[in-house]
């Protein structure tokens, strides 16, 4: 008997590529598969030696506000697997390239990084009372830029997850606040819920702009979309 395949196209370069069906495999898993492969963004990071499509999200909202800048000191929380951390490190100049000025990159995860030249990356969970003196300590001075793209690990549940999301973004906040030199920058992952409100008021008290953006390359059936506070007040 001839196995059957589900055949999927990638629009971005005219490529197909075919999907072997395994009675082993869940209906859900095939279909996040079928996705994967014919995700243009998934196969231009792979081209380009990124670690995962999400590395196109910071670049889209950094060519739309510029708050990477050559010298620029960034924390990334959440960092796995790395692909945040590359871009961060390639566009603050954190390996020392050329002339220009040499900018700091650390970032922290629950889960274990990859190791990226130019970073100080910490594997432990930044919810831990003890994580922002490490993030200090590495740091050694002020950030310029504190970027979040943490999430929680969904539950089924839409209120809950929304709620630890919204806890996620808090906590990220208030680090933020504790280490951004006047001016600084803080991008983080929200999701659409209606009790985001307080706290992005606060960040209204704490920030001279507000921007809230959901980059192309963010999936259009996903509610993430990304809150930019520019111009901390101190």
């Amino acid at each position: 008997m001839t196995k059957k395949t589900a055949t999927t196209t990638d629009s971005g370069r005219g490529r197909t590529q075919r999907l072997r069906k395994s009675k082993g495999r869940k209906e859900s898993s095939t279909r996040w598969l079928k996705r994967q492969l014919s995700d243009p963004y998934v196969a231009e990071a792979q081209e380009r030696g990124l670690r995962s499509r999400a590395a196109f999200k910071l670049i889209e909202l950094d060519d739309r506000f510029h708050f990477l800048k050559p010298g620029g000191r960034v924390v990334d929380l959440g960092a796995a697997p790395g692909g945040w951390t590359v871009v961060a490190v390639d566009r603050v100049n954190a390996q020392g390239i050329g002339k220009g000025n040499q900018g700091c990159v650390v970032g922290i995860d629950i889960q274990d990084t990859d190791p990226v030249g130019g970073a100080t990356l910490i594997c432990h969970d930044f919810m831990d009372e003890d994580a922002p003196g490490m993030l200090k300590d590495a740091l050694n001075g002020p950030a310029d830029v504190v970027l979040s793209d943490m999430t929680a690990p969904a539950t089924g549940h839409a209120s809950t997850d929304h709620l630890r999301v919204v806890a996620l973004l808090e906590t990220a906040l208030d680090f933020a606040c504790e280490v951004l030199s006047p001016g600084g920058v803080f991008v983080g992952k929200v999701f659409k819920g209606g009790t985001e409100n307080t706290l992005l008021a606060e960040m209204k008290k704490r920030f001279a702009t507000i921007k809230h953006a959901k980059p192309p390359s963010s999936r259009k059936e996903s509610a993430e979309t990304y809150v930019v506070a520019m111009g901390f007040k101190g």
